[in-house]
């Protein structure tokens, strides 16, 4: 199987997936995050500043930075807006301040050598603007190695589009599946060297979307470098 063999996933059917996860197979949506937030943090080999938006995808940022910070590896956490974190990400900053990390509502880049970028998701409906632009600006302008969480903030997950601001990111760790527009557009230039990393999503909600996910794709490895794939 080649990398375009390999299925991927709009950013609705990520929305579906989910939602099957969690409503027919029992499985919470805070156990993907974890899972998550753990392979990011697995690609992060340095002391690593995150800077993480209000939804699911700055959860995802939180849940990384709780396991670079037990490694000894996390510069600073950020939020855009931390008092309006969705249920997940609120949770996931809880249990920051609880091990008391604090949450600061500006990124300092001064102590990094990478920066992990947790901002928008795949469910990005119009391009950045206001605060979130000028975070993606201070990413691109940090001259650090960026992380990008699923997909860079600012790029269209469907059509791989950047009609605005984006982060170019080194390495993007995509969940579960690649999504559509790393692989088109303006992605393949934006997301810099892509892995697709195993977070415990079953087959079965998959192939409830559409999607037949081979058995064996994270069989020997729960991850894997995109361009890299001959299985």
């Amino acid at each position: 199987m080649s990398s375009g063999q390999i299925p991927q996933l709009t950013s609705a059917q990520v929305r579906e997936v989910d939602r099957l996860a969690t409503e027919r197979y029992s499985i919470p949506l805070s156990w993907l995050m974890e899972a998550a937030g753990w392979q990011v943090a697995r690609h992060c080999r340095g002391r690593a500043v995150v800077l993480c938006g209000k939804g699911n995808n700055g959860g995802d940022g939180l849940a990384a930075a709780r396991h670079l910070h037990r490694w000894g590896r996390l510069a600073g956490v950020a939020c855009l807006d931390p008092e309006r974190l969705s249920e997940l990400a609120a949770q996931q900053a809880g249990v920051l301040r609880a091990l008391g990390i604090s949450i600061t509502s500006q990124p300092d880049f001064s102590d990094a050598q990478i920066a992990v970028d947790a901002l928008l998701g795949t469910g990005l409906s119009r391009p950045a603007e206001g605060a979130v632009a000028g975070w993606i600006d201070s990413i691109n302008r940090s001259g650090l190695r960026v992380v990008s969480v699923d997909v860079p903030s600012g790029l269209d997950a469907d059509t791989g589009r950047a009609a605005g601001p984006c982060v170019r990111a080194t390495t993007t760790v995509t969940l579960g599946l690649p999504k559509a527009g790393l692989l088109s557009g303006d992605g393949p230039a934006q997301a810099g060297e892509v892995w697709v990393a195993d977070i415990g999503v079953p087959l079965e909600a998959y192939a409830d979307v559409g999607l037949q996910v081979p058995p064996h794709l994270f069989a020997m490895h729960d991850r894997f470098q995109l361009s890299a794939v001959r299985l």
